[in-house]
């Protein structure tokens, strides 16, 4: 490690809402050299960063990414460079944000890092949709599935026919895509169509939205309501208490 290289800052800012960032993220944005982001901290926490300070390392118009390679080789660079450097994702940074692969990249290149968690969308998603992940009367575990695997994997190391056997609450991240061949999976599987499912568009950002279906019809609900990424999709009982909740609200019920 040169005593000249900079820091390398591994930062979740959270579902998307600039008042859910940590206090240790919100500084280090501001005392940053340069923050290299991609798409999913939102547009009003990647609109507080001076453009200047700014690298956009996600996904592009068009189906265009940067490739991981090269992110994990400009931190390398900028470190080396003697700046501090936060590299900004959406949710937490150790949850399907490949914040391990650049973590071992920079450690073997000897450069000084650190870890800021934040509150991972698979969570606070369902959460700000009024569904609790668990529930005394329904469930009690939880599975974290990604619906968007490496594309150079020879095949899925996803089980689902093991998720529909475990039972408990499914929470599929970056799954639009994929909607309709795992919930086909779990129905093969033998998991219940009626089973509750929730879509949850742009959690938490101004634009959020939600829509709820079951494991027979949520694809056409999908298509319906023209939910696109970036969503959280919620398997489960679970789901189920949105609407007794929203029910009671409207009817003035304690």
């Amino acid at each position: 490690m040169n005593e000249n290289d900079g820091t390398v800052y591994l930062v979740g800012s959270g579902p998307g809402d600039p008042e859910l960032l940590t206090v240790r993220a919100r500084e280090l944005l501001e005392d940053a050299d340069v923050v290299l982001h991609d798409k999913l901290p939102g547009p009003e926490i990647i609109g507080a960063i001076p453009p200047e300070k700014r690298e956009d390392v996600g996904k592009r118009a068009g189906g265009e990414r940067t490739d991981q390679e090269y992110t994990n080789d400009r931190l390398v660079e900028l470190a080396r460079e003697g700046n501090r450097v936060v590299r900004l994702k959406g949710g937490d940074p150790f949850v399907f944000g490949r914040g391990g692969e650049e973590m071992e990249h920079l450690a073997a290149h000897g450069i000084e890092f650190e870890v800021v968690p934040g509150l991972p969308s698979p969570v606070a998603g369902p959460g700000v949709a009024g569904i609790p992940l668990t529930h005394r009367e329904w469930v009690s575990s939880v599975s974290f599935v990604t619906g968007h695997e490496d594309p150079d994997k020879p095949e899925s190391t996803v089980d689902w026919a093991a998720l529909a056997a475990t039972g408990g609450t499914i929470v599929v991240l970056m799954g639009v895509g994929k909607l309709p061949e795992y919930t086909a999976a779990l129905r093969e599987a033998g998991m219940a169509p009626d089973t509750p499912v929730a879509l949850i568009e742009r959690a938490t950002w101004p634009d959020q939205r939600v829509a709820v279906g079951t494991l027979a019809d949520i694809v056409s609900v999908r298509d319906e309501a023209e939910i696109e990424p970036p969503a959280v999709t919620v398997i489960g009982e679970v789901v189920a208490t949105r609407e007794r909740v929203l029910e009671q609200l409207a009817g003035g019920e304690p």
